[in-house]
């Protein structure tokens, strides 16, 4: 069976200034393109289809004409909720959707359920993992702890246990959205550390024969049967190295397995540049980024006049622009953002106590501060789930 793995379209998402509702259609029909061309039997999407709760209604209609061409197509498709996504509102309709071949998997409590599907050498089952937001599901999955490891761990419980139960021979896939030991981020995921923990091992997916991972935004292996797709298109910065591409992959009849990246169209190449601004509008080095989009640091001592301006006659798009002044790290001028350059909100916090009184907070006073910007987070998420 020839598996297409993508997620985290973002559908309504900008980069810094640039509206990319255009580049997210010109993905879609790429998609649908590839599907055709490459003798597709089944699409898997793995979360982050919106990149917010309430999409705008521009994403909203983006996203529909995407099922339609995907279920014009007759190829099934399985898709799950990310941590962007609201669940709720992605699977609206689920049921009469998966009719058209577009199968949402958006329940939590649906996991061990799988999307069957066969072709000439058996039955694939698909098994849809949403997002699982520990807060939340914690006591459908009769966790004690609320942490990303114990309830993946409880749902592949689930996944296992309805696998045992069908004919020998069936293959398996898991679509998960998580942080998995070995992957590497970038700027542009939220944050879903709980516990002091975001990332959960590798070998919590042992037992299916390929898991088709979303949440990271760089394509990347973690195992041979374990992957990231990666988001199609680049949404920081951070991703300026970043090749964009899916996964096509071949499982075979005794869930041998291949797989080949398909690179995914870009509008613009991604530079960042740093140095003096006379430097930057100087460097013939630099000509190469004259038609990418730009995030320039000037490292200027004294700020330079309409240095935005300036840059755009060089770089027309340039899109973002930082200043760090060359300085001694020990000068009391240097940039408050500089100094937490690199530290989470656990070690800022723990940073104001020492400062405050001197020393840093004990065991006990570390748990608090964590256990108190978990609970923030996760009231950030039951809000957003609840509008």
């Amino acid at each position: 069976m020839r598996i297409l793995h993508t997620s985290d379209w973002h559908l309504g998402r900008a980069f810094h200034r640039v509206n990319m509702l255009g580049a997210q259609a010109g993905f879609i029909g790429h998609l649908v393109t590839t599907v055709r061309e490459r003798g597709v039997d089944a699409v898997v999407v793995s979360g982050d289809v919106y990149d917010r709760a309430v999409p705008p209604l521009a994403a909203v209609e983006l996203f529909d004409d995407a099922l339609h061409r995907l279920a014009d197509l007759g190829v099934p498709t399985v898709m799950i909720s990310g941590n962007h996504d609201s669940a709720r509102r992605l699977g609206v309709g689920a049921g009469l959707i998966g009719r058209a071949g577009i199968h949402l998997r958006t329940d939590a409590a649906a996991c061990g359920t799988p999307v069957v599907l066969a072709d000439a050498h058996g039955d694939v089952a698909f098994y849809g993992l949403p997002y699982l937001e520990p807060a939340l599901v914690k006591d459908e999955f009769g966790v004690e702890k609320a942490g990303h490891e114990a309830v993946l761990a409880a749902a592949m419980e689930r996944v296992r246990a309805d696998l045992a139960t069908r004919a020998p021979g069936t293959r398996s896939v898991v679509l998960a959205h998580a942080f998995v030991t070995g992957g590497e981020a970038s700027e542009s995921e939220r944050d879903i550390t709980v516990g002091g923990v975001a990332a959960v091992p590798a070998g919590v997916f042992d037992g299916v024969d390929y898991t088709a991972l979303g949440h990271l935004h760089g394509s990347q292996t973690i195992t041979e049967r374990v992957r990231y797709s990666g988001s199609p298109l680049p949404y920081s910065f951070s991703e300026a190295d970043h090749r964009k591409t899916m996964w096509l992959v071949d499982l075979g009849p005794d869930g041998s397995l291949s797989a080949e990246r398909i690179d995914c169209p870009v509008p613009r190449a991604l530079a960042r540049v740093r140095g003096r601004l006379e430097d930057l509008l100087a460097d013939p080095a630099l000509e190469r980024h004259e038609d990418a989009w730009v995030e320039a640091t000037l490292t200027d001592p004294v700020r330079p006049a309409e240095p935005m301006a300036r840059l755009t006659e060089r770089f027309p798009h340039a899109i973002s622009l930082a200043f760090d002044p060359d300085r001694d790290p020990d000068d009391p001028d240097v940039s408050y953002a500089r100094r937490l350059e690199g530290r989470g909100d656990q070690q800022i916090a723990e940073d104001f106590v020492t400062h405050v009184r001197g020393a840093g907070p004990d065991t006990r006073e570390q748990a608090v501060l964590r256990d108190a910007f978990d609970a923030v987070r996760a009231d950030e998420a039951v809000r957003e789930v609840a509008r």
